[in-house]
């Protein structure tokens, strides 16, 4: 009889058994460790090359837009866009807007500014910074800047338009709507009728002002109709001082009211009718057109998404070795 069968014959068989259970269930434990190393390993790896990747499109990123700055030296007009809702984190933020003017203004080859405008509106906050930085920048540079109207320029956009030298519109363009709004929606007679009952609590009699879900409080009221008329005063000086005496003012002109592009240049909110390419070759007499617009570009886009999915699978990998550590 072999050494084997002799270790076997020394134990009875229920503790064979159970030898053989704890020897599957420790081969069993040791796999499983050796898996979760190996996919530790896996995650370490992608994460390594995911970072390597985002370094290297931002450099990418960053190594372009020096690139494309220096190269424009020709005479030239420069154009920047204005598009969409003028508001923070927007195409068209402040801070988007300031960072070309700023790019534009610096390269000597541009020989004037066009603002290519196409927007609604937005915050009267954004577009005020906006002006302010294209009246500091014309006097620091002595660039002239035209605004230029595609299908809208109503609001804070025509907030912008007017620290332009001069407006060109389309005769079918939409211009003007100088006024200011807050708006909502009240819901209190519905409460009512469904049987809903309104628990606010506020440190401060007015911190609930404009509750959708209150009864309004004419001093409240009161109050905001004060706050909008001191920032339509701000609007109307502005729009004044950009347009000055070519601006035939009536008592519509700042009523809100907009109006066709034939209608603008007509009472002066506007110069004269023009394209983009009419004012770089008649006006600027720069044809060549050179983009300065801020956009998001390929490589900042993808590192964004990268940083995004990156997040994304270090929570989920946090998620998934916590309950394993449980």
């Amino acid at each position: 009889m072999n050494q084997q069968s002799q270790d076997a014959s020394a134990f009875p068989s229920g503790e064979r058994q159970n030898i053989g259970w704890e020897r599957e269930t420790l081969e069993k434990l040791v796999f499983a460790n050796l898996r979760e190393q190996q996919s530790a390993r896996r995650w370490r790896l992608i994460v390594r090359f995911s970072w390597l990747v985002l370094l290297g499109a931002v450099a990418w990123f960053w190594f372009n837009q020096d690139a494309m700055g220096s190269a424009v030296s020709t005479p030239h007009t420069a154009v920047i866009d204005i598009k969409g809702e003028i508001a923070s984190g927007a195409e068209a933020s402040a801070e988007n807007v300031v960072g070309s003017l700023r790019a534009a203004f610096e390269d000597s080859g541009a020989q004037a500014v066009v603002l290519l405008i196409n927007s609604p509106g937005g915050s009267p906050v954004q577009a005020g910074i906006i002006n302010d930085e294209i009246v500091r920048l014309k006097a620091q540079y002595n660039k002239k800047v035209y605004a230029v109207v595609e299908e809208t320029c109503a609001s804070a956009a025509y907030y912008v338009a007017v620290a332009a030298d001069e407006i060109y519109v389309n005769k079918a363009s939409l211009v003007g709507s100088i006024g200011v709004l807050m708006d909502g929606f009240g819901f209190t007679g519905l409460m009512d009728k469904l049987g809903v009952e309104r628990r606010l609590m506020t440190a401060g009699s007015n911190k609930g002002m404009l509750d959708p879900f209150s009864p309004q409080d004419e001093t409240q009221n009161a109050h905001m109709q004060r706050l909008l008329g001191e920032i339509h005063a701000q609007f109307i000086a502005v729009v004044k001082k950009g347009r000055s005496e070519r601006l035939k003012e009536t008592t519509d002109t700042f009523s809100g009211l907009v109006w066709s592009g034939q209608q603008a240049v007509e009472q002066g909110l506007a110069d004269g009718l023009g394209s983009l390419d009419h004012v770089a070759r008649e006006i600027v007499q720069a044809e060549d057109i050179v983009d300065y617009t801020r956009r998001e570009g390929v490589g900042m886009r993808l590192a964004r998404e990268l940083g995004v999915s990156m997040g994304r699978g270090a929570a989920q990998a946090a998620q998934w070795r916590g309950s394993v550590l449980r």
